[in-house]
């Protein structure tokens, strides 16, 4: 059951599609209204860290099945400069933007699984997993 649907991001309304589409995602997989909220909210910080610190790049979302378990897998990628310190990025309260620095930890926190590798020039891979309860 793994069909990936996939957003590109390069503006501030692709921002908003990646999110819809997320959440129609979470909705056909028989996820509950607080769940659809983390993995909007999820889908919208790892769009907008696209949009903001790689110009563009795309936001993938693949259906999970296995082990008698459902779920669905947001991945973010871009070829943008990378990440210097990702233990940096991962720390509370750490924002370049002059955000909240909720970002990466607050993904993180509202997903099941959360994997990040990115290397400097090359670009950034954000895979984050939330399974049906």
């Amino acid at each position: 059951m793994e069909n990936q649907s996939c957003v590109k991001i390069a503006t501030e309304w692709d921002i908003v599609a990646a999110r819809q589409l997320g959440r129609n995602a979470a909705k056909e997989l028989g996820f509950g209204q607080v769940d659809q909220a983390r993995i909007t909210t999820a889908i919208s910080e790892l769009a907008r860290n696209i949009y903001l610190y790689a110009g563009q790049g795309q936001i993938g979302i693949d259906f999970l099945e296995g082990n008698g378990r459902k779920g669905l897998k947001i991945i973010a990628e871009d070829n943008g400069l990378g990440i210097q310190d990702i233990r940096k990025v991962m720390e509370d309260g750490f924002s370049t933007s002059g955000g909240l620095g909720a970002g990466l930890p607050g993904v993180k926190r509202l997903m099941d699984k959360f994997e990040i590798t990115s290397e400097v020039g090359v670009g950034t891979k954000i895979q984050a997993v939330k399974w049906l309860r």
